[in-house]
C-alpha cells in the first residue's frame, strides 16, 4: 500500500522541479523591462569606450535603451557603489576595469562595498592594451632612453594616473618596479585627465590605455614608447612592448561587467549570452580592433573565478609595493 504512494510523490517531485525552472527563467524571460543603466568611468576612458561599443549593439538585443552613465572619482568606488545599491534585476550594471580587482585588493577595508559579497559577476569582456605615453618634448626616443633618464634622476620624473589605487596607477607602478626607477605619482579624476598633464607637459609620463592615447600619439602630442600587450600591438608594430626589455612586468587585468548581489542567474546569464553576441558582431570587433583591445569574454561563473584570481594577484603586487591598507 505504501509502495504505491511512490510514483505519485515522484511525480509530485518532479512537477515542482518543473515548476522551480519554469520561474528562475521567467526573469530572463521578461528581462529587460525598462531601460538598462550601463554605469562606466570617465567619458573616453576605457572602459567608457567599452560601454558605448557594446549599448547600441544591446539596446538592438533588447529593445530598450541601454544608457551609459559616466561616474569618475576614487578610482571606480564611485560608480561600483553605485551599482552596490541598486536593485538586483539587471537593469543596473558597472562596466569597470581591473581597478575593481585592484581596490578589492589594497584597500577593502576603506570601501564604500565589498566586492565579493555586493556584485554578482556577469561576463569578463577582454583586456586593453596600454602604452608608455612620453610628450615628445621630454628629449627621449625610445622605452632605454627613458629609463635611462628616469634612472639619473631618481625621484624627480612625475607620473599620473586616473586616480590612486586605479589600474592605471597600478599599471604605471608595476612598470617603475619591472624598470628599476623610482617616481612621484599624481591621481587625477580619471584617464582623459591623467593623458592631458602629459600633453600639457606638466607630468612626465602616463600608461594609459592605448584607446584614449591613440589621438594623441597620431597628432604627435604624445609619443608611444612602449606597449602592455605581450606581445606588439598591430597598430603600433614599431613600439616595443615592456615585456622584451623588462620580463617581469606581467600582464594586466581584465574589464568586466557585475550586477548587485542577488541578481538572477538566469537574467545575469542572459545579459552573459547577449554580451558575448554584441562581442562578436563584426562591427564590434573591428571598433575594439581599432581601439587595441583583447575580447575575452566569459559566463557568469567563469568570470567569478577569474575575478577572484585577480584580487590574488593583485593583492601579491600590493604586497610587493606596499600599497595594501593596514
Amino acid at each position: 500500500m505504501r509502495a504505491s504512494r511512490y510514483p505519485v510523490l515522484i511525480a509530485f517531485a518532479s512537477t515542482l522541479s518543473l515548476v522551480a525552472t519554469a520561474l528562475s527563467a521567467q526573469p530572463a524571460q521578461t528581462f529587460p523591462t525598462k531601460p538598462v543603466r550601463l554605469v562606466a568611468g570617465a567619458f573616453g576612458s576605457p572602459s567608457d569606450q567599452l560601454a558605448r561599443t557594446l549599448a547600441p549593439k544591446l539596446s538592438e538585443a533588447w529593445s530598450k535603451p541601454v544608457v551609459v552613465d559616466n561616474r569618475t572619482g576614487g578610482a571606480g568606488t564611485v560608480q561600483a557603489a553605485i551599482v552596490a545599491q541598486a536593485t538586483p534585476d539587471g537593469h543596473t550594471l558597472l562596466l569597470i576595469s581591473a581597478q575593481f580587482a585592484i581596490g578589492a585588493a589594497l584597500r577593502p577595508k576603506s570601501l564604500p562595498y565589498d566586492a565579493l559579497k555586493d556584485f554578482s559577476g556577469v561576463a569578463q569582456l577582454g583586456f586593453s592594451t596600454s602604452t608608455l605615453n612620453v610628450s615628445p618634448t621630454l628629449g627621449v626616443k625610445t622605452l632605454k632612453d627613458f629609463v635611462a633618464l628616469a634612472r639619473a634622476t631618481p625621484g624627480k620624473l612625475i607620473f599620473s594616473s586616473g586616480g590612486g589605487g586605479s589600474s592605471t596607477h597600478i599599471s604605471a607602478e608595476r612598470f617603475n618596479l619591472a624598470a628599476g626607477i623610482t617616481a612621484k605619482h599624481v591621481g587625477f579624476k580619471g584617464t582623459p585627465d591623467a593623458l592631458l598633464e602629459v600633453v600639457a607637459q606638466r607630468v612626465q609620463y602616463c600608461l594609459v590605455g592605448l584607446g584614449s592615447a591613440m589621438p594623441f600619439i597620431k597628432d604627435g602630442r604624445l609619443l608611444a614608447l612602449a606597449v602592455s600587450t605581450p606581445k606588439r600591438s598591430p597598430l603600433l608594430p614599431d613600439v616595443p612592448a615592456i615585456v622584451e626589455l623588462y620580463p617581469t612586468y606581467g600582464t594586466e587585468g581584465a574589464h568586466a561587467i557585475f550586477a548587485p548581489a542577488k541578481t538572477p542567474i538566469a537574467v545575469r546569464e542572459r545579459i552573459s549570452r547577449d554580451v558575448g553576441n554584441a562581442l562578436s558582431s563584426p562591427e564590434v570587433q573591428a571598433r575594439l580592433h581599432d581601439l587595441g583591445y583583447n575580447i575575452a569574454p566569459s559566463t557568469p561563473a567563469e568570470h567569478d573565478r577569474l575575478f577572484r584570481e585577480h584580487i590574488n594577484s593583485f593583492e601579491e603586487i600590493g604586497k610587493r609595493l606596499g600599497l595594501i591598507e593596514r
